[in-house]
């Protein structure tokens, strides 16, 4: 008997080697589970990226509010302020004492430093000051024709008496520092603050000391 012809380039079913099959169904699974891991991991990210950006949204209007509320009440407060000044007096002006030229020695211990420094004090007005504004007679002070000293004289006059013991306590404040302690701009400052603490009792409390300033200031 003749045997049915076969198409050429076809094995019989017989032939195939043995787990082809089996591995092309592994093939299309792995390729299945890459591709839904694939989308799973995409949709992990999209919520974990929402989710963030919902929270740093909520926390940067939070954070603005807060400052917006902040700066509101900022300004409330500095026109408060600025009405308080507006309408209550201007600060105090004071009578400036000149105490002139200090040269002394500073106590750094291993070199002899030196300090020349002007000073002036600003002090407050004691309860038996002329008045400033008051015109004197002739109306040019101790200048005009047969006009007496001017207020400001009067003032300057009666503080002379205290000289010697203000430019005593600066003397003795200065003379404690250091080169160093006095080159910085903290260190003058300090120094300040203390001159305003040592001749503040001089005046028995009828003076107050408002500021001190320094003129030439030289460490040499």
């Amino acid at each position: 008997m003749v045997k049915p012809s076969q198409p050429k380039g076809i094995k019989p079913k017989a032939d195939l080697p043995e787990g082809a099959v089996e591995q092309g169904d592994s093939s299309l699974t792995g390729i299945k589970l890459i591709i839904v891991n694939t989308i799973i991991t995409v949709l992990i990210c999209f919520v974990f990226v929402g989710s963030n950006y919902f929270i740093v949204q909520g926390v940067v209007n939070s954070s603005a509010d807060k400052i917006a509320a902040k700066l509101a009440h900022g300004e409330e407060n500095s026109g408060e302020a600025n009405a308080e000044n507006a309408e209550g007096e201007a600060p105090e002006r004071g009578i400036i004492l000149d105490l002139g030229e200090f040269i002394l020695n500073l106590s750094d211990p291993n070199s002899k430093r030196y300090l020349k420094v002007n000073v002036a004090i600003e002090l407050s007005k004691a309860p038996h000051d002329p008045d400033l504004s008051a015109p004197t007679e002739g109306g040019h002070g101790s200048h005009g024709g047969g006009g007496g000293p001017s207020p400001l004289e009067i003032i300057q006059k009666d503080m002379e008496q205290f000289k010697p013991a203000i430019r005593d306590a600066i003397i003795s404040v200065l003379s404690s520092k250091t080169a160093e302690e006095l080159a910085s701009l903290s260190g003058k400052e300090l120094a300040k603050e203390q001159i305003k603490s040592a001749v503040d009792p001089i005046f028995g409390g009828e003076r107050e000391v408002l500021r001190v300033s320094f003129g030439t200031f030289i460490i040499q």
